[in-house]
C-alpha cells in the first residue's frame, strides 16, 4: 500500500521539489483465537486465525453468543433446566423346585428380551458367546455355571428325541 506522506513545493520554479512515499506491508499478525503469530505472504485476504480449527471455534463462539439473546422459538437457548430420562432394565432369575426360571425383561433398546426361536438363531447366539469368552468378556465366576449349563444342554441334544 502506497501512501503519499507529503508533497512540498518550494517557492519559485527553480527550486527542487520533494515527494515522499511510504510503503507498509503486513508481514505477520497474531491469531485472533490463541495469539500465536500467523505469517502473511503478502497476497490475498489477510489471515485472522492460525488454523481452520481456530476459525471454526471463533465462529461457534460468535454464533452462540448471538443465539444466547434469542428466545428458544427463534433458535436461542432455553431457560428450562436440562432433564434426563433414564430407562432401567431389570432381569430377575428365580430358583424354584422345578429348576431355574428366567423372567423376561426388556433390552436397553426398549425391545422385549426374547430367546432365539430356531436352530439358526441358537447357533448364532452360541457363536457370539464363544467370541465374548475368547475376548475375556465373561467374568470368571460365571464361567463354571455357564459351562455346566452348556454341557447339560449338549447331553439333551445328543439324547433320544422326546416323542
Amino acid at each position: 500500500m502506497t501512501k503519499p506522506v507529503g508533497v512540498g513545493q518550494l517557492s519559485g520554479g527553480d527550486e527542487p521539489q520533494e515527494r515522499r512515499t511510504m510503503r507498509e506491508r503486513l508481514v505477520e499478525r497474531t491469531c485472533a483465537w490463541c495469539g500465536q503469530s500467523v505469517p502473511y505472504a503478502g497476497t490475498g485476504r489477510r489471515p485472522k486465525y492460525c488454523s481452520a480449527a481456530h476459525r471454526t471455534r471463533a465462529y461457534e463462539l460468535r454464533t452462540a453468543q448471538a443465539r444466547a439473546g434469542l428466545s428458544p422459538a427463534e433458535g436461542g437457548r432455553s431457560p428450562d433446566p436440562v432433564t434426563q430420562i433414564v430407562e432401567r432394565t431389570e432381569t430377575v432369575v428365580r430358583t424354584e423346585p422345578g429348576g431355574v426360571r428366567q423372567v423376561p425383561a426388556a433390552r436397553l433398546s426398549g425391545e422385549p428380551y426374547t430367546l432365539p426361536e430356531d436352530a439358526v438363531e441358537w447357533v448364532q447366539a452360541l457363536a457370539h458367546l464363544r467370541q465374548v469368552i475368547a475376548r475375556g468378556g465373561l467374568p470368571e465366576m460365571a464361567r463354571e455355571p455357564l459351562a455346566r449349563a452348556c454341557e447339560a444342554a449338549a447331553r439333551e441334544l445328543r439324547g433320544p428325541t422326546p416323542s
